[in-house]
């Protein structure tokens, strides 16, 4: 067993090496580690610091074409039977890793979603607006697909590497996360959740999520449930 860590990076000079520094030191017991890293047309050190990182697979982006494009490039060099999303900042904890494959290798689920709502002790938020938007995704992918989920904008989401690779992606930013929730409940697939920790950053710090990706996120949620 293998579990592919799908890392779409930009301009991350400040978190990138202590980022992966962290998750190879991430106890997975019998499971094998891949480290699979999109570099999309970072502009500062990023690009650097990797080509100096050893036993990671390093993928550069020309020029910066998003959030999904970075995924979707990831995807295809993944190798291993479980793969996971992981952001380059530090808001989300690679400890956690197994506890979110863990109902994927007992076969209780073939799709986790870390959630940061079902953890009470996260207290703090990147600000209202975020906050209130995720919510309103969430409510909006459960009513328009059917599903019961609290977190539908986490960036913890693993999938069995066979499921993953069977959906037709089509995102370039940010609504990688709602067009794979989408196109996962259509077709009747059961989203299981995990609660997990969250240290959230803003945007002086680097966040790059805007109040813009969550309305692109609301019309691809509509889209894919109406028009497609």
């Amino acid at each position: 067993m293998k579990l592919s860590i799908i890392i779409p990076v930009y301009n991350e000079e400040r978190t990138i090496d202590r980022l992966i520094s962290i998750i190879k030191g991430v106890d997975l017991k019998e499971v094998k580690k891949e480290i699979v890293v999109i570099d999309d047309g970072s502009k500062d050190k990023t690009v650097e610091k990797l080509k100096k990182i050893e036993g990671i697979k390093l993928i550069l982006h020309k020029k910066n074409s998003g959030k999904g494009a970075a995924i979707r490039t990831g995807i295809k060099h993944v190798t291993g039977g479980i793969v996971i999303i992981q952001d380059a900042d530090l808001e989300y904890n690679p400890n956690e890793y197994y506890k979110l494959i863990k109902p994927i290798i007992e076969g209780k689920t073939k799709v986790v979603y870390g959630s940061r709502r079902l953890n009470k002790k996260n207290k703090k938020h990147s600000g209202v607006s975020f906050y209130f938007g995720g919510l309103v995704l969430t409510a909006l992918a459960n009513i328009l697909y059917g599903i019961r989920i609290t977190d539908e904008p986490t960036c913890y989401k693993v999938f069995r590497t066979d499921i993953l690779k069977g959906i037709s992606l089509k995102c370039n930013r940010f609504e990688f996360c709602p067009e794979v929730t989408a196109k996962i409940a259509k077709k009747g697939l059961n989203i299981y959740e995990v609660p997990i920790s969250y240290v959230p950053r803003s945007t002086k710090q680097g966040k790059k999520i805007r109040w813009r990706d969550g309305i692109a996120g609301a019309l691809t949620l509509l889209k894919y449930r109406f028009f497609d």
